[in-house]
């Protein structure tokens, strides 16, 4: 006996035996109850999910002599004559007929009555592949056909129509299937047919289904030949996706910004014989996983992943940032349709790859958005982990708890200058009007207090400090109380006035770029002066724009302080050398350009 495909052995033979789509199926089978079948009918919906099924068992019910719940016997004389095939149903391919002549010869034959029903029913499927002069051919028997005649028009366009068509006939859509529903229904075949499975292969089928029962049955059928038992691995084998492994840390580099490791990765991949379509499927279908898993508490049922894979999974989820899921989603998803268009796909991949794992070079708002998520997150590091401020440059505390994991304390942490970064994406943007950072920076108490505050270190009993920290801790530099300014009294201690400032700038101003550059400046006092000094060129340009100057010299009234600058350190030496060339050369001339 030849072999006959899973989805034609299992195909439907009644209403019952469907795969979902009730609402089609309740219409039609009021219909029959009550006698009033229409005379043209069109079944619109994704490829594989029952149009002509329903369409010849509709055939088959309007014509059955006793019907059951609207669906065919199959006992009686007209149901065994149409089950061995009749004139009384033709099925016509639109695809491979679709011209003027045959719709001619379909409207000549439509007039001889039927032979053994009580319906002649002519179904034409991809009937949207018709051409314009078959339509009209069509058009005049459809809206008048005789009283024996139904004709079921299926297709998966509707819109390529011409609306004179969709006009005459009762419009029926069906609905892509449910995963789960899809599950059930493979369930069921495999245990008829005798096959042993996992589950999750189940699952990853019903998946790689998409909604369509024969697209299901089909790759079904290919893993069932594959292997003896259905296994996942069997089915990702034969869905031909790439390593999970490698993908899961090629989607770990991205996440976490490796662009390197990211590229090496996709490299592996690609040259182990990977389509580049391929990979960027399982990518995205990856990336949803994540999100998934980021977001659902039922993350572990609703994937239906094995117990390892959805672990690192898991794991995935919670070292990664939502809006950096989205984003890699979003361009991942752009790539895909990229790669319909392009000669080079690899070129397009690894571009896509390389904007993912860089947000810092990318201008949209996705990439800041992810930026903002990662400065929150090493805040909120910082906080959790207890970051001390040491009165003592040599001896800060990152220094200190590097001596006690045995690092090299002698030089101190490279500190980036986030401010002139700052003022630039804001002068490229024209824009500097952001929010303050809502965080409230740690030591508050410490750092904004006006009284002198002795530093202290948090440091493990259990371990000793290097030598000559406990003396740079315990012994700070004996500074005055206050300085009398007028009828306030401001505290001479640089640090605690600063800390003043501060409070009182944040308070006031809703300049998110000037609190932030000012919270990285230096303040000594230089006599009764107090001096705000920066290093950096690009933050004294701004601190020194009207808007800005005058927000700090309205905020150093508020706090009774008249005499202050704002001064670079590269400026001062400038100054002192421009000066010291004017005492050498008395007689000349020194102009500065």
């Amino acid at each position: 006996m030849a072999h006959v495909s899973l989805y034609r052995r299992f195909r439907p033979r009644t209403f019952d035996e469907l795969v979902r789509q009730e609402h089609v199926v309740r219409v039609l089978k009021n219909q029959i109850g009550s006698g009033a079948i229409g005379h043209a009918y069109l079944f619109t919906g994704p490829r594989g999910t029952g149009k002509t099924t329903v369409a010849r068992i509709f055939a088959r019910a309007i014509n059955c002599e006793n019907p059951k719940d609207g669906s065919p016997c199959g006992k009686c004389p007209a149901c065994l004559a149409l089950a061995g095939g009749s004139m009384d149903i033709s099925e016509i391919d639109a695809a491979s007929n679709n011209g003027v002549n045959e719709m001619r010869d379909l409207r000549e034959k439509v007039q001889y009555p039927p032979v053994n029903g009580r319906y002649k029913v002519y179904i034409i499927d991809e009937v949207h592949m018709l051409t314009d002069s078959a339509f009209n051919a069509l058009l005049k028997t459809l809206e008048e056909p005789p009283a024996h005649a139904v004709f079921i028009l299926a297709t998966t366009e509707p819109q390529k129509l011409p609306a004179t068509i969709l006009s005459r006939c009762m419009r029926l859509d069906f609905k892509l299937i449910p995963e789960e529903d899809l599950e059930k229904h493979l369930i069921r075949v495999l245990d008829e047919v005798g096959k042993k499975y996992e589950k999750e292969a189940v699952s990853a089928i019903a998946r790689a289904g998409a909604g369509s029962d024969r697209d299901m049955l089909s790759i079904a059928e290919m893993c069932i030949a594959y292997s003896d038992d259905l296994t996942y691995e069997g089915v990702t084998a034969v869905l031909g996706a790439a390593d999970f492994q490698e993908t899961c840390g090629l989607v770990s580099a991205l996440l976490r910004f490796e662009c390197g490791e990211a590229i090496e990765q996709t490299e592996k991949i690609l040259a182990a014989g990977k389509a580049v379509g391929v990979l960027v499927r399982n990518i995205l279908d990856l990336l949803n996983q994540v999100l998934v898993a980021k977001t659902c508490r039922t993350a572990e049922k609703l994937l239906s992943l094995p117990k390892e894979l959805f672990a690192a999974v898991k794991n995935l989820a919670d070292r990664a940032e939502s809006s950096a899921i989205l984003r890699a989603t979003e361009i991942m998803a752009k790539t895909e349709n990229e790669l319909r268009y392009t000669a080079s796909p690899r070129i397009v991949l690894e571009t896509a790859i390389v904007r993912i794992s860089t947000p810092s070079q990318d201008l949209d708002i996705d990439a800041l958005l992810v930026r903002m998520d990662a400065l929150e997150q090493e805040l909120k590091t910082i906080k959790e982990t207890g970051v001390i401020v040491s009165a003592a440059p040599q001896t800060t505390d990152v220094q200190i708890h590097a001596s006690e994991r045995g690092e090299n304390s002698a030089q101190p942490p490279v500190k980036e200058d986030r401010s002139a970064k700052l003022v630039q994406e804001a002068e490229e943007n024209g824009d500097d009007d952001l929010p303050p950072p809502m965080e409230e920076p740690m030591f508050e108490e410490a750092y904004f207090s006006d009284e002198p505050y002795t530093f202290k270190a948090h440091k493990n009993e259990n371990s000793a400090l290097p030598k000559g920290v406990e003396k740079a801790i315990e012994e700070p530099k004996p500074q005055p109380n206050v300085l009398q300014k007028g009828n306030s009294a401001v505290p001479a201690n640089a640090v605690a006035t600063f800390g003043l400032f501060m409070r009182t700038l944040r308070k006031t101003c809703r300049n998110g770029v000037l609190v932030t550059i000012c919270s990285d400046l230096e303040a000594e006092y230089d006599g009764d002066i107090f001096v705000l000094y920066t290093d950096n060129d690009t933050v004294l340009r701004s601190l020194r724009r009207e808007e800005h100057a005058a927000m700090v010299r309205q905020v150093f009234e508020q706090i009774g302080i008249a005499n202050f600058e704002v001064r670079g350190r590269n400026q001062t030496a400038k100054e002192d050398g421009i000066a010291q060339l004017k005492r050498d050369f008395k007689d000349y001339t020194v102009e500065v350009k």
